[in-house]
């Protein structure tokens, strides 16, 4: 029978505590962050489907996009959608979420954000998932910026719920095919 030191004793029992301990504590975090398979499934489901902003009478069916090649936000397919930047922030979860649309189209064609500038604080913007959840945002602000300004607070945010609506302004840009301006609507989230 091989013998052990009372110092090597010692780090035996401390190391058999400490696995335990952490065995311990590693099922109990697991267990609470785990969702179970039942909420999983329904928020694998809750697709984001309609833009709603009742004080400039939009409707609109949401897009997901990411990056074009040039690395800017993509765009919604035609004139009466709006676009989700689904790389970032989901509407409704802490940070910044993002939704493009279009405003002024071609020939004269009406576009879903041809009346964003109206918005005003305290306008209220909804967001429907095809469970029939409504999120609602409250304006907070609008600002408008060069089209090739960096601006961090449209899209980055470690606190709070935001939902920023962006659409093109300002003169077009024959050259470049694109509005020299960017109108950015600020929201947060109403609980």
């Amino acid at each position: 029978m091989k013998t052990f030191s009372k110092g090597r004793l010692f780090v035996i029992i401390i190391a058999g505590f400490l696995l335990g301990l952490f065995a311990l504590l590693s099922l109990t975090v697991f267990s609470k962050k785990t969702p179970s398979p039942i909420v999983a499934e329904q928020v694998k489901s809750a697709v984001l489907t309609r833009l709603k902003i009742p004080n400039i009478n939009v409707d609109a069916k949401i897009e997901y996009v990411g990056l074009t090649e040039g690395g800017a936000m993509d765009v919604p397919k035609g004139p009466a959608d709006v676009a989700w930047f689904a790389l970032g922030t989901r509407p409704g979860d802490v940070g910044n979420a993002v939704i493009a649309g279009h405003r002024g189209w071609k020939q004269g064609k009406t576009a879903v954000f041809d009346d964003l500038d109206k918005l005003r604080k305290g306008d209220k913007v909804e967001v429907e998932d095809d469970t029939g959840k409504i999120i609602s945002f409250i304006v907070t602000k609008t600002s408008t910026y060069d089209k090739d300004a960096i601006v961090p607070e449209v899209f980055t945010s470690d606190s709070g719920k935001r939902l920023n609506l962006i659409s093109c302004v300002g003169d077009w840009d024959k050259v470049t095919q694109s509005s020299t301006k960017r109108l950015v609507v600020f929201t947060d989230i109403f609980e």
